[in-house]
């Protein structure tokens, strides 16, 4: 591959002057860390897939290029795998844990055993885990606009693509192997915007370490930057729109055959004046035109969004938003063009496509009751940030939080704290100690209970690319009784209704995919996947490339959405928190301050 200098960093070889990541240092520190249990940590690396975010993988390949697949996200996970389980006197004092951060109680090792705290303990006796909050806004815009959650491309259209813009993503940061994936886009010629409050320093130039002269002199990523306000991007894409529409730059063919909507969504961004927009957007009507230019250039685009998008409470809005401007452009399901919900998490996306949702809609309802032989209910559930409200309410009289932390993924931890400490028994499910297990509590809770990790159990993930793909079993370490979830969750549910304990146990995940087939035909096939290597992509590798969209009249539809007025009182100002690095630091959230 001939050396293209224009796309390097610095022409000074890893130049001092530069902030960058050290990726052969951390790579060193984490073979340190996971000395003891070497082989275990290769078999897992060879065998496995990916614990951290979701491109996909199996063992250290992937489905996008040729050659090595690793990142540093998944191996600083490794040691979660790796490491020795809690001695459980430590937490014989949860007034002594209080202080640590999540980092440090990791450190304190696997949970080995159930626990349980009772009122006026000074610690466990008995243990369990946590959700995590990250696209539900781009899954409700999506479901609306195309019928589908999920994204419409693959990581191969990137490489080939004209433009890809990020929008509210770290993914340097946070879906680090990516860069690699981009790094060959931008040899391909592909243009790199982003839009986001701060210009990421990983996004305007970064050092992939698996290409050579990446790794010593650094790769010039973004083109151009296009700074908005924290919150702002509903306001600076309906500006967008109203300069597209009002220029005719829209695939016309494409919204009069594949479309409804178009003309109600055009005036209503046309009605909408500029000094607003401006305002909403933190940005000018000059550069909101400029990006418009910009997506005139391009025959084919993909739109890469994140968490600066969705948490936010017009989140919904902001991606419907985004959606009107990429069918518009009619970059859905052609090669080289897509809409990407990337994701944080190797769990998240096959999680919401299987139904686990606070409320089932049909068909999935009565396809549910079907498989399962027994009716679901019928009425809407809360959602994560819901049930936080309402223990603060004590209108929860359990809280059962599994494999995540509100206080890290919520704005306001001290007020996210107070609501689970009102809960008469709460129950956390996971691996590691985490900062919410020492919080106060009123009557009987926290109950952490323990879980096996995936290297432990064979299962699936489904990875940003609606790819599903088989885990197996790694032998190695093994921690205390730790079960599976799955086999959590069947067992309590049997118990609370030993009349429908044979349909609720399972005795395998094998089982759990058979039915998964059954009734979620989004998955037939799920059930073929029992060794590594095996996956498929439901969809195929460009959603809907036929056309028609999964709605009801089989189009997409434009919505027409308003920027709510979202600047501060006088003498407040909003502050926008940063994801720096995955797993280690609270997710983007908006907060407002004095």
């Amino acid at each position: 591959m001939p050396l293209k200098p224009a796309h390097w960093a610095s022409l000074v070889p890893r130049n001092p002057a530069e902030q960058k990541p050290n990726h052969y240092l951390e790579m060193a520190r984490v073979a340190w860390e996971n000395r003891g249990q070497l082989p275990f940590a290769w078999r897992i690396l060879g065998q496995g897939t990916c614990d951290g975010c979701a491109p996909g993988t199996t063992g250290l390949r992937d489905w996008t290029l040729e050659g090595i697949h690793l990142c540093m996200v998944r191996l600083e996970l490794m040691r979660l795998d790796t490491m020795p389980a809690l001695d459980p006197a430590r937490l014989a004092d949860v007034a002594a844990l209080r202080p640590l951060r999540s980092k440090d109680l990791r450190a304190l090792g696997r949970l080995p055993e159930p626990m349980i705290r009772r009122k006026g303990d000074r610690g466990f006796r008995d243990v369990d885990n946590s959700a995590r909050l990250c696209h539900a806004a781009s899954t409700v815009a999506m479901k609306r606009t195309v019928g589908y959650g999920a994204t419409t491309c693959s990581y191969t259209d990137w490489i080939g693509s004209d433009l890809i813009v990020f929008f509210g993503s770290n993914t340097p940061n946070n879906q680090r192997v990516t860069m690699k994936y981009l790094y060959h886009a931008r040899r391909k010629g592909a243009k790199v915007a982003v839009v986001k409050p701060y210009f990421e320093p990983g996004l305007k130039r970064y050092w992939v370490p698996s290409v050579p002269d990446s790794a010593v002199f650094g790769t010039k990523f973004a083109d151009c930057w296009f700074p908005v306000d924290t919150g702002g991007d509903l306001a600076f894409l309906n500006g967008v729109l109203k300069v597209l529409t009002a220029e005719g730059w829209v695939d016309h063919d494409f919204n009069a055959r594949s479309t409804t909507g178009f003309a109600e969504a055009a005036a209503h961004v046309a009605a909408q004046d500029w000094e607003t927009l401006e305002a909403e957007s933190g940005t000018s009507r000059a550069t909101m035109r400029r990006f418009a230019e910009m997506l005139r250039d391009a025959k084919n685009g993909i739109f890469v969004w994140s968490m600066g998008l969705t948490q936010h409470a017009h989140g919904v809005d902001t991606v419907q938003a985004l959606m009107n401007v990429g069918l518009a452009r009619g970059w859905v399901g052609r090669e080289k063009a897509g809409m990407m919900p990337i994701r944080g998490h190797s769990g998240v996306q096959g999680g919401a496509e299987v139904g686990c949702a606070p409320g089932l809609e049909e068909p999935h309802n009565t396809r549910f009751a079907q498989v399962w032989g027994f009716p679901c209910p019928s009425f809407k559930g809360l959602t994560a940030s819901e049930m936080v409200d309402a223990a603060d309410r004590g209108a929860l009289d359990a809280f059962w939080m599994v494999g995540g932390n509100f206080m890290e993924t919520l704005p306001d931890p001290a007020a996210v704290a107070q609501g689970p400490a009102r809960v008469g028994t709460r129950i956390h499910q996971d691996i590691v100690a985490s900062s919410m297990m020492p919080r106060p509590r009123r009557h009987r809770g926290p109950v952490p209970v323990h879980d096996a990790l995936r290297v432990a159990r064979r299962g699936t993930e489904t990875s940003t690319e609606r790819r599903i793909i088989f885990s197996p079993e790694v032998p190695g370490r093994r921690i205390g009784s730790a079960k599976p979830e799955w086999e959590v969750f069947g067992e309590v549910a049997a118990r609370v209704r030993p009349d429908r304990a044979e349909k609720v146990r399972f005795s395998s995940s094998q089982q759990i995919r058979d039915e998964i087939a059954r009734a979620v035909p989004l998955y037939a096939g799920i059930e073929r996947l029992s060794a590594q290597g095996d996956q498929f992509q439901w969809g195929g590798p460009r959603l809907l490339a036929d056309g028609v969209f999964n709605t009801p009249d089989g189009k997409a539809r434009f919505t027409a959405v308003t920027p709510p007025h979202r600047r501060a009182p006088e003498g407040m100002f909003h502050v926008s928190t940063r994801r720096g690095k995955q797993f280690s630091t609270p997710w983007s959230s908006t907060r407002r301050t004095r």
